[in-house]
């Protein structure tokens, strides 16, 4: 486990003085309760800090960015940037589910792949770096990974949803998604999809789940249909 998260520590470039705030925020309170490790061995105090520090850095972001937007517009706009599903989509561009740690029947259940868990350990995240490594460090890591580029991450964070509206636009045509490969233990399985329109494949993804796999294909997909359209 500590090479893993090493591996995550290389890729969000901060380095942890305290390893046991990182290994702390990426325990999920079902590998907690199996271990025994007691209430507070599981993420959910760093999750409460952590998105105090991120709705402040998210709303001192906004307020710089938009000055002459109101607080009510404001509010939403924050609102939509630091939701569950949002979080979430920040969080696989950085691969941070595949660091949680997560009790045998929730990793059975695809607890990997489940939003409100994903965006939790996100938030657990950043209270970890606010208190190993001060507020700055905080902000520079949400600035870079949650806040940066937001306006496309909308765009992709519903990816076969955003697929299914480019296909209707243009005209009826099929839209499938294909298993191309499963892999791995029953614990541990990894699946591939390629999405296809009328047999062309436009995208291919993987995930713990199929329906990861289809929704990072079709992300795959939306992304390469803006990108001819520029």
């Amino acid at each position: 486990m500590k090479r893993q998260l090493e591996s995550l520590e290389n890729t969000i470039g901060y380095r942890f003085r305290n390893k046991k705030l990182l290994e702390q925020a990426m325990t999920h309170s079902s590998y907690a309760n199996e271990k025994r490790l007691g209430k507070t061995g599981c993420n959910e105090r760093l999750e409460f800090l952590g998105d105090a520090v991120l709705e402040l850095v998210s709303s001192e972001f906004l307020y710089g960015r938009y000055p002459s937007i109101p607080e009510g517009e404001l509010t939403k706009k924050r609102a939509a940037m630091v939701c569950e599903p949002s979080l979430a989509f920040c969080a696989r561009e950085f691969v941070l589910p595949e660091y949680l740690l997560l009790g045998k029947g929730e990793e059975q259940t695809g607890g990997r792949d489940r939003d409100s868990i994903v965006s939790d350990a996100t938030e657990a995240l950043i209270g970890a770096i606010y208190l190993d490594g001060g507020f700055e460090a905080a902000r520079r890591f949400i600035r870079l990974f949650i806040l940066k580029d937001m306006e496309n991450k909308q765009i992709f964070k519903d990816s076969k949803t955003s697929l299914q509206e480019i296909v209707q636009e243009n005209g009826s045509r099929t839209l499938e998604y294909h298993l191309v490969k499963e892999e791995g233990p029953d614990h541990d399985k990894r699946f591939t999809v390629q999405v296809t329109v009328n047999g062309r494949v436009l995208g291919e993804g993987t995930g713990h789940t199929k329906k990861a796999a289809e929704q990072a294909a079709a992300s795959e997909a939306v992304r390469g249909i803006k990108e001819s359209e520029k």
